[in-house]
């Protein structure tokens, strides 16, 4: 009698997750065997994944992540020197607790935005909160910022988040606006919260790269010093994949001639050669 107002009473409180299971537990008769702390504890306990699955999307969502990626999905291939003891460490995500930074240096193609989406899925999954920006971007932005105003609010924003991801570093000059937004992101992040930064430039350039010798100091010196340092080496991992796209569908490279078939009738079978499979 009373099934139908609780049902209503769920879905005003938007407790989905109890809804559901509510629903099944009276489609079941098998439930009536169950205890009610065993049935009540059912239903709480769907309503509190029902409410963390959604918790990790909206922090995925924000997140903005370049590429799909996760830590499984990692290639650790010995011509890339990356460490999987390093890396099944830094999934734990202790690193984020203890504010400490990762720089990803390497090559164009060798994967360093890949490696830092699977950071930012990993940290999102445990329930930090992380944001993708790639560097070019975010310098264009802010000097828009400061034009309408939002200035201020976007380096908050920015400061907030537990884990900031700055992509690509480095492939384009920095000017003074963009020295002194840099130190003002980082000087409020520093010790507070993390930071992954991704670059095709050798560390020990960073320094002269940014150019100003006071601001480099100051801003390196927030950066690097409880920074995990990872330099990938390798083949771009772009090319790899494109020689894939050298053979067609048959599983033939493209400079051969498709085999005709037989016109005869009753032919007998091509010989396999040695090395084909059957």
């Amino acid at each position: 009698m009373l099934t139908h107002p609780l049902l209503d009473k769920l879905r005003q409180l938007r407790c989905h997750g109890m809804l559901e299971s509510l629903q099944e537990q009276l489609q079941q008769p098998d439930m009536q065997s169950l205890s009610f702390e065993d049935r009540v504890s059912l239903i709480i306990d769907r309503e509190w994944w029902f409410r963390e699955n959604n918790r990790i999307k909206n922090r995925l969502k924000n997140a903005n992540l370049r590429q799909t990626a996760s830590m499984e999905d990692l290639d650790y291939e010995p011509s890339r020197s990356l460490s999987k003891a390093v890396m099944q460490t830094l999934s734990s995500c202790q690193w984020i607790r203890e504010h400490q930074n990762i720089l990803l240096m390497g090559p164009t193609g060798t994967g360093k935005s890949f490696i830092a989406s699977a950071l930012g899925h990993k940290a999102c999954l445990e329930g930090f909160t992380v944001r993708y920006v790639r560097c070019p971007r975010l310098f264009q932005e802010l000097t828009v910022a400061k034009g309408d105003g939002r200035y201020l609010k976007l380096i908050q924003q920015l400061s907030k988040s537990q884990v900031l991801i700055l992509d690509d570093w480095g492939i384009s000059p920095m000017d003074e606006g963009h020295r002194r937004d840099l130190l003002e992101i980082l000087d409020d992040r520093h010790q507070q919260v993390s930071t992954i930064v991704t670059s095709q430039l050798p560390l020990k350039h960073w320094y002269d790269f940014i150019g100003d010798p006071t601001l480099a100091d100051a801003i390196l010196d927030r950066l690097i010093h409880n920074a995990h340092k990872l330099e990938l080496k390798g083949e771009s991992m772009r090319k790899k994949k494109s020689k894939l796209n050298e053979m067609n569908p048959l599983g033939q490279s493209q400079e051969e001639e498709p085999e005709q078939p037989s016109t005869r009738k009753n032919s007998p079978p091509k010989k396999q050669q040695k090395g084909e499979s059957s």
